[in-house]
C-alpha cells in the first residue's frame, strides 16, 4: 500500500496515522473506524491557495463539501481560506452551523426544493449556481418576494466527456445537470436569466467530470468557456466576470493511477486561460475551482477488522471485515478500486493473493478484489486507504448496520468528529403506531 500524508509504519510494525497507532486507535474506538489525517488535509488545502489564488491572478478555491462535509471539515476549510460548495440543505445548514461566512459558500443541485432555495438566499450565500428552468424561474420569484436581488453563475455543460467512470461523466450532453451548450439550451437561458430583474448573472459554471488525470481535458475545457463567454458579448453586450471551472482532478487510489500535480493542475489552467483570452480578445474573468476528492480522498483511512475467512480451493480467499458497502459503496457503484494493508502487522511480507468482502447479504459486497497481503487471520487489523472522500458521506444503515464514527488525527492526538452510531440510534426516527402496539400486546 502507497503511504500518504503523515502515514508511516512504525517500531512496532503498526501503521501509524498523524502519530497515532492505528491498532491503538482500534482499541479506543473499534472498527470499522473512519480515520481522517489533519495535517495531510491541511497540506493539501495550502497547495491549491498556493498553486491557484497566489499563482492565478483573481482566482478562488473552493471545496466541494459533498466529498466529506461536517462541522470540523467546514472549520478547517474555513481557516485555510477556501470556500465552500455545497449541494443541499442539510450541507448549508452543516456549514452554517460551523460558522461559515455564507459569503464565501456557493449552492449548487440539479433539484434543488423551493426550501433550500429560500434558505439559502436567507442565509446569504455568495452564489446560487441555477442548474435549469424550473429553479431559475423559483429563485426569481422567491428573490422578488424579498425585493433582493440574488448574484448566480448559469451551470453549463459544454459537451467534454471526461475519460473516466460514466457515472461521473458530468459535462457531455446528456448529462442531467445543467444548460446544454451545443444545442442553445445555455443560450436561452442565458436570455431568460438576464431580463429576471432579481437575479445578477455573475458568470458561468462547468463541471465535466470527476476523477480525471488528463489536464488536457481541463484546457479544453477552458477553451470553450472562454470562447461562449466571448461570443456572449459580442451578441448580448453581456460581460460574464467569472468562469468557475468545477472540480474533477484525479488522485491516487491504486497502483495504476498517474495523478498530476496540483501546481501542474494550476499552470495548465492559467496557459489556457491566457491563451484563450488573448485569441478572443476577451478580458480575463475570475476563475474559480472546486476541488473535493483531491483535498480529502488521500486523507482519509478506513480501519477494519478482520472475522471469518473463506478458501474456496484453486478458487478464491475471501476475508471478510467488519464494515463493507455500507461504509464503502463506491467499488459497488464505480468499480472503485483501493490498497490495504494489515495495520498491524504492515511489514510482514506478502504471501497470498485474497479479496476483501463486507458483512452485508450481498454478493456484491466486495471492497478489494485480488489483493497481496500476508497471511490474514481473524482480529488483524486491515487498514483501506484513500478513503476520505465520497465514503462517509455516502455511507448507509443498510442491514440496519451502524456507520462508523470519525476520527480526526494530528500530532499524536486524535479527535472524534462524529460520533459511533449506535443500535438505539437506528430506531432514532422509527415510529410505531398505536396500533401496533395493541395487536402486539393482545398477541402474548
Amino acid at each position: 500500500m502507497r503511504l500518504h500524508g503523515t502515514q508511516l509504519v512504525n517500531e512496532q510494525g503498526h501503521l501509524e496515522i498523524g502519530g497515532c497507532d492505528t491498532v491503538e486507535l482500534a482499541k479506543q474506538f473499534g472498527t470499522p473506524l473512519y480515520i481522517m489525517d489533519e495535517a495531510h488535509i491541511r497540506d493539501i488545502c495550502r497547495q491549491y491557495h498556493c498553486s491557484f489564488v497566489e499563482g492565478i491572478e483573481n482566482a478562488e478555491v473552493i471545496y466541494a463539501s459533498k466529498a466529506f462535509s461536517t462541522l470540523a471539515m467546514c472549520r478547517i476549510i474555513d481557516e485555510e481560506g477556501l470556500g465552500l460548495d455545497v449541494v443541499s440543505g442539510g450541507e448549508l445548514y452543516t456549514a452554517l452551523q460551523a460558522n461559515f461566512s455564507a459569503e464565501r459558500i456557493y449552492f449548487h443541485g440539479n433539484n434543488k426544493s423551493r426550501e433550500e432555495l429560500a434558505m439559502a438566499i436567507d442565509a446569504g450565500v455568495g452564489r446560487i449556481v441555477v442548474d435549469n428552468f424550473y429553479e431559475m424561474s423559483i429563485l426569481n420569484e422567491l428573490a422578488q418576494g424579498r425585493n433582493q436581488q440574488v448574484n448566480i453563475l448559469l451551470r453549463v455543460t459544454p459537451g467534454i466527456e471526461a475519460h473516466t467512470h460514466e457515472y461521473i461523466q458530468t459535462g457531455q450532453i446528456e448529462s442531467k445537470f445543467g444548460f446544454t451548450l451545443p444545442d442553445g439550451t445555455a443560450d436561452r437561458a442565458l436570455n431568460l436569466a438576464l431580463s429576471y430583474s432579481n437575479l445578477v448573472v455573475k458568470g458561468i459554471h462547468a463541471h465535466i467530470g470527476s476523477q480525471i488525470f488528463e489536464l488536457e481535458s481541463f484546457r479544453h475545457e477552458v477553451q470553450i468557456m472562454i470562447n461562449y463567454m466571448a461570443d456572449i458579448l459580442k451578441r448580448t453586450g453581456c460581460l460574464l466576470q467569472e468562469l468557475n471551472l468545477g472540480g474533477g482532478f484525479g488522485i491516487y487510489y491504486a497502483s495504476g493511477d498517474d495523478p498530476a500535480l496540483i501546481a501542474d493542475y494550476a499552470k495548465t489552467v492559467q496557459s489556457a486561460l491566457e491563451d484563450a483570452c488573448h485569441d478572443q480578445k476577451f478580458p480575463r474573468p475570475k476563475i474559480i475551482v472546486e476541488p473535493g476528492r483531491s483535498i480529502v480522498g488521500t486523507a482519509g483511512t478506513t480501519l477494519y477488522t478482520v472475522g471469518s475467512i473463506k478458501e474456496i480451493p484453486e478458487i478464491r480467499k475471501y476475508v471478510a471485515v467488519d464494515g463493507g458497502m455500507t461504509d464503502n459503496p463506491r467499488p459497488a457503484l464505480y468499480q472503485a478500486r483501493y490498497e490495504a494493508v494489515l495495520a498491524n502487522r504492515a511489514n510482514e511480507a506478502t504471501v497470498e493473493s485474497v479479496s476483501i468482502t463486507g458483512k452485508c447479504c450481498e454478493s456484491g459486497d466486495m471492497l478489494i478484489w485480488d489483493i497481496e497481503l500476508p497471511k490474514a487471520i481473524s482480529g488483524d487489523l486491515l487498514a483501506v486507504s484513500c478513503t476520505g472522500a465520497y465514503n462517509y458521506s455516502m455511507s448507509s444503515n443498510y442491514n440496519r448496520l451502524t456507520r462508523p464514527g470519525v476520527v480526526l488525527v494530528r500530532d499524536g492526538h486524535a479527535d472524534v468528529i462524529v460520533k459511533r452510531e449506535t443500535h438505539s440510534d437506528l430506531l432514532r426516527n422509527d415510529i410505531l403506531p398505536e396500533r401496533l402496539k395493541y395487536l402486539q400486546m393482545a398477541s402474548r
